[in-house]
């Protein structure tokens, strides 16, 4: 049982991550360095249409800092990311 309940939980929040995706503007990088303790993720990215952000490298801050347990420096990433509070931050990430 406390399996299926893992096995639902993670698709639900593949399905949550794919819809934000579908609905923001996405855009590819590499990942750079990850500050798991600060909930932040350096990424080497192409251009942000909604941040109006050339592409750069940027520090991003994430919206849940569980995003960062699959992610290492190297890995190539797609995100959707939004200016939240004054801050860049990554509000969906996918390998």
């Amino acid at each position: 049982m406390k399996r299926t309940l893992t096995v639902i939980a993670a698709a639900a929040a593949l399905l949550a991550t794919s819809l934000v995706m579908a609905a923001s503007a996405t855009t590819s990088g590499e990942v750079r360095r990850i500050d798991a303790a600060a909930g932040k993720i350096t990424i080497k990215h192409g251009a942000i249409s909604n941040l109006d952000l050339p592409a750069m490298t940027l520090v991003f801050h994430v919206a849940d800092p569980a995003m960062l347990q699959n992610v290492k420096p190297g890995d190539k990433v797609r995100f959707a990311a939004d200016k939240i509070n004054g801050q860049y931050t990554i509000t969906a990430l996918e390998r």
